[in-house]
């Protein structure tokens, strides 16, 4: 009965630290993300996501809910991005470029090469990295630390990333005024798309 106390303490300790992780960014919140959501509702172009690890695993996430939304949106790989598929980028484009760190290799230099484009570049990592410095819009998602005994395990840091994926994806949506028949659109298929379109066909 201990160790089965002991491994729920653990999940109610995992949850509780996630849930303040998200908590803190509310409070950070500020014009650039008003500035962000404004600049990819007024793009003519895409909107580009890229991250490395775990944080390209979130941009994958926050890239397929922005396109589900209305917002089209591509994955860019930065380990892939030099060997060809920089070639998805154009001039219109936004890019949203994820790291917790913002030291992430990959992604620093990947930069140089997106900015030959002369797009508009939305970091989501901490204030005062490299990734912040060169970005045009920071979206504070740093963290007190993770939620693990070791604090290495990226848990707390990805919550909040996705976390933030999600409030830009309601935002945007909102902002385009996005509806449920729209939705239903990109929803073809499934139980969800089934349900949505025979409630579109009967209005």
């Amino acid at each position: 009965m201990r160790q089965k106390d002991n491994l729920l303490d653990i999940a109610r300790d995992v949850l509780s630290a996630e849930a303040e992780a998200i908590i803190a960014l509310i409070a950070r919140l500020d014009s650039n993300f008003e500035k962000a959501v404004e600049t990819i509702f007024s793009s003519s172009g895409r909107t580009v996501v890229t991250g490395m690890g775990k944080s390209g695993l979130i941009g994958k996430k926050i890239a397929a809910t922005l396109s589900s939304t209305g917002t089209p949106t591509i994955f860019l790989h930065p380990a892939e991005a030099g060997h060809g598929d920089l070639g998805m980028v154009t001039a219109e484009d936004i890019v949203i470029a994820i790291s917790n760190s913002g030291e992430t290799d990959e992604i620093l230099r990947l930069i140089p090469y997106i900015k030959r484009f002369n797009v508009t570049l939305i970091s989501m990592t901490k204030p005062g990295s490299s990734l912040a410095r060169t970005s045009d819009m920071l979206l504070d998602v740093s963290v007190k630390g993770e939620a693990c005994p070791i604090e290495i395990v990226p848990t707390s840091s990805t919550t909040a990333a996705l976390a933030m994926g999600d409030a830009l994806a309601v935002a945007l949506l909102t902002r385009k005024g996005f509806r449920e028949e729209d939705f239903a659109i990109f929803h073809p298929n499934g139980s969800l798309g089934k349900k949505l379109l025979v409630r579109v066909e009967d209005l």
